[in-house]
């Protein structure tokens, strides 16, 4: 046979049981020269040569007979029979199988999401509602009234106009018409100049804010979509050299504008007056007019917050349930702590949420297409499930199927190092109260 040629199955399997009987014959040669090491003297075994009670087979020699048996160009094809190979896709197919079961949502799974999601829609519809302008000021449902009240309770109102009239709190960013303004911003008045002023922003006031107050600035986004920025040189007064000095201005202003009657925006909503495209509704507004409008009948701050209600159940119903479940089915406390939706630690926590956030910004834009009134948006559902959603369609679309490669794969290796010990602890059964020759030169040694 030429080299690198495969030989027929049938022929390899002649080839294999010729070479197993000539190992059975050493092996019974070696079992009975060790028979008679014992039986000498025990001053008379240390003279016994190696080559008497065993021989040791080189690396080469077995290379030698392999290339024999399969030739210089063997796969796992020529080695195993047809029946094998089908033996090993099973057992893989198994493996990827039990990793499709690790991640898929038992029914428990299922309903805990679906039941989340509608909690936090019920809070939503029946608590929270849609604010509106009544003689007491912004009212809505109980929930979101009792919020309100909250803060009125940590930020007195009488408390509040006593540093409004603080020049301590006073700040560059808060002209509310164009008297003193160099350049014009469209809109700016009592009404919206929170609303285009960024300084006055719940997060991007603590940098844009404070770089104002640290500048003497205005920064704004008027009414039309222009970012202007300008130094206010009637309030340079106002100014702060100090950064923790400026932070502490900044704070100390949106507290005192958190309880007024227009209140401050919810944070990044000043952002959508760059937003000047669209033409929704019967009167063809863009997205930054429909935002103006949602600001000015009452989508502010703390209605942002109480929106954040229902959302933060869905979070805590969910994580909760699905730690209780885990322990359930047996796992320590510590592997249930539900705070990472990484799917290697915690398979399955993303899917759910995913799912309950589903359900519950499908529940809000129900809510919205039947009230018409884009006030009903609830803000924090939609960023959970947008965030949600990217996370499920990466892991879908691209994670999934490299983690099953290394789930699969570390089953394999944890299989072969099974094989491995049980091999050494036969071995070592094997020569227990035996002679072993190390070397080819070496005496016999226990």
């Amino acid at each position: 046979m030429k080299a690198g040629e495969c030989k027929p199955h049938g022929q390899r399997q002649r080839d294999t049981n010729a070479v197993l009987l000539r190992n059975d014959a050493r092996l019974n040669e070696l079992e009975a020269k060790i028979t008679a090491v014992r039986a000498m003297p025990a001053q008379n075994r240390g003279k016994v040569r190696p080559s008497k009670v065993v021989e040791l087979r080189s690396w080469e020699e077995i290379s030698a007979e392999a290339r024999v048996l399969y030739g210089d160009d063997a796969d796992l094809g020529t080695i195993l029979s047809p029946k094998q190979q089908q033996e090993i896709r099973e057992r893989l197919d198994g493996y990827r199988k039990e990793f499709d079961e690790i991640h898929k949502l038992d029914d428990a799974e299922i309903y805990i999401s679906v039941f989340g999601g509608l909690i936090g829609a019920a809070v939503d519809i029946l608590l929270v509602g849609i604010p509106q302008r009544g003689p007491a000021g912004l009212e809505a449902k109980p929930l979101s009234d009792w919020i309100r009240q909250r803060f009125e309770q940590a930020f007195p109102p009488e408390e509040m106009d006593k540093l409004a009239k603080d020049l301590a709190s006073h700040v560059p960013f808060d002209a509310q018409d164009n008297r003193h303004t160099v350049k014009n911003v469209v809109g700016l008045s009592a009404y919206y100049h929170r609303m285009l002023s960024l300084g006055h922003d719940p997060l991007l006031g603590f940098v844009v804010g404070v770089f104002d107050i640290l500048t003497g600035r205005m920064t704004t986004i008027d009414k039309n979509g222009k970012f202007v920025s300008q130094v206010m040189e009637c309030y340079t007064d106002r100014k702060e050299t100090n950064l923790f000095c400026a932070i502490a201005k900044q704070f100390r202003h949106l507290a005192s504008d958190v309880n007024t009657a227009m209140g401050l925006p919810a944070p990044l909503m000043d952002l959508f007056n760059l937003c000047q495209f669209g033409s929704i509704g019967e009167y063809d507004q863009t997205v930054a007019e429909i935002v103006q409008g949602m600001y000015y009948e009452g989508y502010d701050f703390i209605h942002f917050c109480s929106m954040s209600v229902p959302a933060m159940l869905i979070e805590v119903w969910t994580r909760l349930l699905y730690a209780f479940n885990r322990i359930r089915e047996g796992y320590k406390i510590s592997e249930s702590i539900p705070f990472s939706t990484d799917h290697a630690r915690h398979p399955k926590l993303a899917t759910m949420l995913f799912l309950s956030h589903t359900f519950g910004a499908g529940a809000n834009a129900a809510k919205i297409y039947f009230t018409k009134n884009p006030v009903a948006i609830n803000a924090t559902e939609w960023l959970l499930f947008f965030r949600y959603t990217e996370k499920q369609m990466k892991w879908s679309l691209f994670l999934k199927e490299s983690e099953r490669h290394d789930y699969v794969r570390e089953r394999i290796n944890a299989e072969s190092e099974e094989l491995y010990l049980a091999a050494k602890s036969r071995f070592q059964k094997l020569i227990e109260g035996k002679f072993l020759i190390v070397g080819g030169d070496s005496d016999i040694v226990a």
